[in-house]
């Protein structure tokens, strides 16, 4: 468990602290182990196995930091999913379940958040949304049906035609007629705002987090006199800094392991840049985190909590079709690639004959976002539709974590695990201490 904060909860302890003190602010309290009984000032290492084993079935010590008390969560684990499912089901079992919200429709929103509501208990949620910085049509004055009709008259025939050629090539089926297909998503602000005002009207969202940039001053207002939490994902020192100028409540650090839209600066690196440069703002990790070991290396250098998602991508909730989750439990970690094929940004998925086609160097060069997505948009839902005859043309984000991803498991089982190995991680680290 991650603990922080709640020394209290477990008497006579010792304290593992982090990376606050040298900051000048209050040392984070990683994790806290009892001392050997009746011996004072021995080394942490020396608690008998049977008082370890005990403080992992206490109902009564939490993995809590600063964050949890603020959200009302137990665990400071996030969970990013686009799946309803995995969201409920992790707020449920203590984290703080993350809806991504760009690929739904306004009218889809309602509906799934609805039904979050109905099927997480007193627990909070939070929901995800993606106003980029930078993106095609920015600024114009337009309404979405005007901005995606402008933008779609941009593509050239070839892109659309080249996408459709390695679809056939694939064996993929097209849809049937008349299924939508929705190619311009909530990733403009055009589109994105319907999003928010949305999520605004469920009481039990606390945290709203913009997945590409920092974002617009009259979103992070709206949103912040509403009682909730603002966050952003980053990706170096330079859009952390920007976040904090903006007033943002948390930041999310992602390092070049993770999936989906990503930087080019491992996680190791990029987390302590990140978190010296924006305190007092608290960051989440991410990028390369799926287990206790790992978010227990993140903490230490001062993480307030960490940010998840390619582990929630083959859970039992998960509503990827079995084909999908069959190509994600055998991958490894060297199957990934940062790519432009899909979104028109770097994004970490699974590489395949769709990935290597749009990065040679003979072919289409993809466009910028949102364009690239307009053309690829198709691919993605007959992917999903046809999934196992769309493997190896497939749209599988994915981070490099993937490959220790080996077994479907319910959403409470891989929180468990992850509070195992994470004390695992500490204890071994507290019997480094000298005696």
């Amino acid at each position: 468990m991650l603990f922080g904060g709640c020394p209290q909860l477990i008497p006579n302890c010792r304290i593992l602290r982090g990376r606050g003190s040298a900051r000048g602010n209050p040392p984070a309290q990683l994790a806290v182990i009892p001392a050997k009984a009746g011996i004072q000032g021995q080394g942490v290492g020396r608690v008998k196995n049977e008082q370890k084993r005990s403080i992992r079935t206490q109902r009564g010590s939490k993995m809590r930091t600063e964050i949890c008390d603020k959200l009302g969560i137990e665990y400071p684990i996030f969970a990013f999913s686009h799946c309803r499912d995995v969201v409920a089901a992790v707020s449920r079992a203590g984290g703080l379940g993350v809806l991504g919200a760009v690929g739904f429709s306004p009218d889809e929103l309602k509906a799934n958040l609805k039904w979050i509501d109905a099927h997480v208990g007193d627990q909070p949620y939070a929901v995800d949304v993606v106003i980029p910085s930078k993106y095609q049509g920015k600024g114009e004055d337009m309404s979405a049906e005007e901005l995606e009709k402008a933008l779609s008259a941009s593509i050239p025939q070839e892109h659309r035609d080249f996408a459709k050629k390695l679809l056939a090539e694939a064996g993929v089926p097209e849809l049937p007629e008349g299924h939508p297909v929705q190619e311009l998503l909530g990733w403009t602000e055009t589109t994105a705002w319907p999003l928010v005002e949305i999520t605004l009207g469920h009481d039990k969202v606390r945290l709203v987090a913009n997945a590409l940039g920092t974002p617009p001053a009259d979103v992070v207002k709206e949103i912040q006199d509403s009682g909730r939490m603002v966050a952003a994902l980053c990706g170096s020192v330079k859009h952390a800094l920007a976040h904090k100028q903006a007033g943002l409540d948390i930041i999310v650090c992602q390092g070049s392991e993770g999936g989906g839209h990503t930087g080019d600066v491992g996680s190791i690196v990029v987390w302590p840049e990140v978190i010296d440069a924006a305190d007092p703002v608290p960051v989440l990790a991410a990028g390369g985190i799926g287990t206790g070991h790992q978010m227990a290396a993140a903490m230490a250098m001062g993480a307030a909590g960490v940010w998840t998602g390619t582990i929630w991508l083959t859970t039992a909730e998960s509503d990827w079709p079995p084909a999908q989750k069959e190509t994600y439990l055998k991958a490894t970690s060297r199957d990934t690639v940062r790519t432009r094929a899909w979104t028109g940004k770097p994004c970490r998925v699974l590489r395949n004959d769709w990935t290597d086609a749009w990065d040679a160097n003979d072919t289409p060069d993809p466009l910028g976002l949102p364009l690239q997505y307009m053309v690829t948009s198709d691919a993605v839902v007959r992917g999903h539709m046809y999934a196992s005859q769309a493997q190896s043309v497939g749209f599988s984000p994915a981070g490099q974590i993937v490959g220790s991803v080996s077994a479907v498991k319910p959403v409470r089982l891989v929180i468990q695990e992850m509070i195992e190995e994470y004390l695992d991680a500490v204890e071994r680290l507290n019997d480094l201490m000298p005696e």
